[in-house]
């Protein structure tokens, strides 16, 4: 009795491994966050928050942050639970004028466990609480469109994309805040991401990219010019 007391202990408090231990990924841009410093008085820093689908516009598109005050914060495979955790430490602390949010696809993909549309809604509604808190303004992205995950083909997500946009949408309507539309050009008539925008039905190509970079910078010009 009393060995199989002492396994259950080491069990219990056996040290996990440290990607465990940092679960949303904060030490990611750890370094490059105390670098950049905080912004001049000239700056209208812009800090892009998401997942692979911003984490990649840096990769494949790396013109369209380059010579301006764009932070790119995206990390790949990350939910909105995880974005969360690590918005202040890559948002709020780089004292950016305006971020840009774009989340949401993975959580329902599952990738950190089950969640609902309203879970997820929730998160975003709190990182933007927390954006305007802080006299940040808040740009919503639609969740790109996408028919089937290449890692977990078993779902249907198009449809729960589609009703999740919706309740982005009409929350920032309601708040009037700015929201950007990237689904509606980069849809097929599946709800899936067209075939000339990606290589793998997720995740924008340069042509992709190339569609939302005019976009987005209308968002940001909209937002700045707010009272």
């Amino acid at each position: 009795m009393k060995s199989i007391l002492i396994v259950f202990l080491l069990t219990c408090f056996t040290v996990a491994p440290s990607h465990a231990q940092d679960w949303a990924n904060l030490n990611h841009f750890k370094n490059e966050n105390a670098q950049i410093g905080l912004p001049d008085s000239s700056e209208s820093r812009v800090v892009f928050m998401g997942n692979s689908i911003t984490e990649g516009w840096g990769v494949k598109n790396p013109s369209f942050f380059s010579d301006k005050p764009y932070i790119n914060r995206g990390i790949s495979g990350q939910t909105t639970p995880q974005m969360l955790l690590r918005f202040r430490a890559d948002v709020i602390d780089l004292k950016p004028a305006v971020v840009i949010i774009l989340a949401g696809t993975n959580d329902i993909a599952g990738n950190t466990g089950p969640s609902t549309l309203k879970m997820i809604m929730d998160n975003i509604v709190s990182m933007t609480e927390l954006a305007l808190a802080n006299d940040i303004k808040v740009v919503l992205s639609s969740v790109l469109p996408a028919y089937n995950y290449f890692w977990k083909p078993e779902l249907e997500p198009a449809e729960k994309i589609v009703e999740l946009n919706k309740m982005i949408k009409a929350y920032a309507d309601k708040k009037g805040i700015v929201y950007v539309d990237y689904f509606t050009q980069m849809a097929d008539d599946k709800n899936g991401l067209k075939e000339k925008y990606t290589d793998d039905g997720v995740h924008p190509n340069i042509a992709g990219y190339k569609v939302m970079a005019p976009l987005a910078e209308e968002a940001i010009g909209k937002v700045l010019i707010q009272e």
